[in-house]
């Protein structure tokens, strides 16, 4: 997968390759959120969705001279966009996002792709004084129905339970060490609620045993998934992300998987996996995990 047609830093070329000086850019800003409080992942969706609207005024939720890009397959600021801008498909971009939720100044979005093909995507934006200053992703192309007949995005949305937001995070950073880095697969019934789980990867199927069948599965093929680092946890509500590093079938590879959390388990689970750019390939040296 070219990671190079994922990035958000699309968004920014609808304008053009010549970046708005940072005063007329301020002002915009200024003038779009005094007619309504409009917070930072509000911002997210809006630049977003704007792929597919064609939304020219979202450019002023990004800082146009402070912009770090994670996306290892576009150079770093404003002077990566152009060679992007080339690569644009003929006929437009689709985007829709499906979920969106924000912790502290980091703002994140699942969304769901067409360009260069259908993906499903999670972006991560970093805010500072209201403006987007670094950006990361992780992307999959989209599929069928899993095994239980669910797709890479249906399922709840509704963010709620907001004083639970910290248990939760906790709850997942440590199912995610606990279990998946260190192999204590003896510990899983702490997390879930019996067999209760439903399942969004294309894979498996629904339920603690859906995943069982499948980590007995890829043994039989002789696949194997390490997790080797859990680089952060974000989360509103009852909705979690984890970003974690290791590698799937021997290649390096990057981990999003989101969680739903209802009454203390794990109740709902989404994710994208992507193999990680060689290092002689890349066009930033950002990193993708650095937060």
């Amino acid at each position: 997968m070219k990671q190079i047609c994922t990035s958000i830093a699309l968004v920014l070329l609808m304008t053009s390759c010549n970046a708005q000086d940072k005063k007329s850019n301020k002002k915009q800003l200024e003038k779009m959120e005094t007619k309504t409080a409009v917070s930072n992942k509000e911002k997210a969706v809006a630049l977003i969705t704007s792929l597919e609207t064609g939304d020219k005024s979202t450019i002023a939720y990004i800082n146009p001279t402070n912009y770090k890009q994670h996306n290892l397959a576009v150079a770093d600021g404003l002077e990566g966009f152009g060679e992007v801008l080339h690569h644009a498909p003929e006929g437009g971009f689709k985007a829709n996002v499906v979920r969106s939720f924000q912790d502290g100044d980091y703002a994140i979005t699942h969304t769901e792709y067409d360009f260069f093909g259908p993906k499903i995507g999670f972006d991560i934006f970093k805010f500072e004084n209201g403006q987007i200053i670094e950006h990361w992703d992780n992307f999959s192309d989209l599929s069928t129905v899993n095994p239980s007949g669910r797709t890479q995005t249906d399922g709840a949305t509704k963010v709620i339970d907001l004083d639970k937001t910290e248990q939760n995070k906790a709850l997942i950073k440590d199912f995610i060490n606990t279990v998946l880095i260190n192999g204590e697969f003896d510990k899983m019934h702490n997390y879930f609620k019996g067999d209760n789980y439903v399942q969004h990867n294309t894979m498996i199927g629904d339920g603690v045993s859906g995943l069982g069948k499948a980590f007995e599965e890829m043994a039989k093929q002789g696949i194997t998934m390490v997790i080797e680092k859990n680089h952060i946890v974000l989360g509103e509500g009852n909705f979690v992300l984890s970003i974690s590093e290791g590698t799937f079938a021997g290649k390096p590879t990057s981990f999003y998987d989101l969680f739903r959390i209802e009454d203390g388990k794990i109740a709902e689970h989404w994710d994208t996996i992507e193999t990680i750019l060689a290092e002689s390939e890349r066009k930033n040296s950002n990193g993708k995990f650095n937060f």
